[in-house]
């Protein structure tokens, strides 16, 4: 199949404190997801620019499907959507490749690109690219979703369907003294009880928006872990400007939560309709916080 070709400078390169055992904690971490959604991840790994990314895949055997790809939050893995077991509601409509994105606390190498550029897109172009030379539907939640707009400037042709999960990319990251707190919160003094409490009052929207006890002790490890056992030097995601937005010609569907509290969905809903040209649907879940992806309701929009 034809490369994907562009010339790319690494901007940054996150890294654990000590590789070895920290990426046995993730590979751990992930059996135990395994094991809880009684199912199997299938593991690729992807040499390209930013050096190795993994992608897993479900029913990447089902050729007649057409393609999913899964682009993740910022400080979390593409297999948080499958928390609640929620891929089970499309996996039979979908081959799904969830890329775990460079620079992020996974398995994939800790290099990052300059987010201002187009480089985001031009590496998720060649990811997809080593899996099928065709469209593909993608889906990408807050970080994510900066991920998915870049590609579609990038690499028109790459890219068929967009969903959009609580983007963080039509907006600053909100200021409001509340959001600052939670969020800060857990990242100055990094324990299990400030986590719960990032999660609770940030993340999610009890009762609500919640998950089983089990699932919830999934994310507070994984985020305890991503705190103190990763370094983060990646760049934050940022408002795109409308210039830049109307370079989308892909079909744009944004999903966003009521209760949002990191970015507060009216606005984003404003600046979609502003900046895009191909804007096809908005869904508003009510009561739902930013952690859309684990809501299975969310993925049924899907």
């Amino acid at each position: 199949m034809q490369a994907h070709r562009f010339f790319m400078q690494t901007y940054s390169t996150c890294y654990f404190k000590d590789p070895v055992p920290d990426h046995q904690f993730i590979k751990q971490w992930v059996s135990k997801l395994e094991e809880l959604n009684n199912r199997q991840y299938e593991r690729n790994n992807v040499p390209n620019h930013l050096g190795n990314t993994v992608v897993w895949s479900l029913n990447s055997d089902r050729t007649t499907l057409p393609f999913l790809f899964i682009f993740p939050g910022f400080r979390t893995s593409s297999l948080f959507w499958d928390l609640d077991n929620g891929l089970q509601l499309i996996e039979d409509r979908y081959r799904i490749y969830l890329v775990e994105t460079n620079g992020q606390p996974t398995l994939s190498d800790g290099n990052t690109p300059d987010i201002k550029t187009l480089d985001y897109g031009h590496w998720a172009a060649e990811v997809i690219t080593h899996f099928t030379p065709d469209r593909v539907n993608v889906a990408g939640s807050s970080f994510g979703g900066l991920v998915c707009l870049k590609l579609a400037i990038a690499a028109p042709d790459k890219v068929d369907q967009i969903f959009l999960l609580n983007p963080g990319c039509f907006q600053a990251f909100s200021l409001s003294l509340k959001n600052l707190f939670y969020n800060l919160l857990p990242i100055v003094q990094p324990s299990v009880k400030n986590v719960k409490r990032f999660l609770d009052k940030a993340v999610f929207y009890p009762p609500a928006h919640y998950l089983p006890e089990e699932r919830m002790q999934m994310i507070i490890d994984y985020e305890v872990f991503a705190l103190t056992r990763h370094v983060d030097k990646a760049q934050k995601p940022y408002a795109m400007k409308k210039e830049e937005l109307q370079r989308v010609e892909a079909a744009v569907h944004l999903i966003v939560g009521e209760r949002d509290l990191l970015f507060p969905y009216l606005l984003t809903i404003k600046a979609a309709e502003q900046g895009l040209k191909n804007l096809k649907r908005v869904n508003v879940l009510p009561d739902t916080g930013h952690g859309i992806e684990t809501l299975r309701e969310a993925l049924l929009k899907i």
